[in-house]
């Protein structure tokens, strides 16, 4: 396993940059902890939960790396029914009945949290809208140029 380095933070004990999010969400998708996610990024969990609160896209960030946590655990659980692979590392039994409930109720969970659309500002869809429509202006651009360009 990778050895898992904290942020540098400053003197306040804020993560230093503007990539702690990122660091973040990395680790809690490796990990599926929330300490060593905290830890890794040199941000208290309060100041993330308060993030995930406050920033509906890092909110957004925080469910795909839980979903990845569990994809992992659910991957983990597959391999080792398939090779016979019982044992954990240090020589334990593996504890596939808990293994399958949490998966379990990982799906009813994500299953209801899907169907609960989060509501997003009248900001945010005009911005989304604005980058769609500029993304379909440079394309036309592009090909009227591009046209252009072949017709001398």
């Amino acid at each position: 396993m990778a050895k898992i380095v904290p942020a540098r933070s400053d003197r306040d004990g804020a993560a230093c940059g503007q990539h702690w999010q990122k660091r973040f969400l990395d680790t809690l998708s490796a990990t599926s902890s929330l300490d060593r996610a905290a830890t890794t990024a040199g941000v208290s969990i309060a100041e993330a939960c308060q993030a995930r609160r406050d920033q509906p896209e890092f909110a957004r960030g925080w469910l795909a790396a839980l979903a990845d946590g569990y994809l992992g655990l659910e991957l983990e659980v597959v391999r080792r029914l398939r090779d016979g692979d019982a044992k954990t590392a240090d020589g334990e039994k593996f504890d596939f009945p808990n293994a399958i409930r949490l998966l379990a109720a990982h799906r009813d969970h994500a299953g209801r949290a899907a169907s609960q659309v989060r509501d997003v500002s009248a900001a945010e869809v005009r911005a989304s809208i604005d980058r769609k429509i500029e993304d379909i202006r440079r394309r036309i651009a592009r090909e009227r140029a591009a046209a252009e360009g072949k017709g001398e």
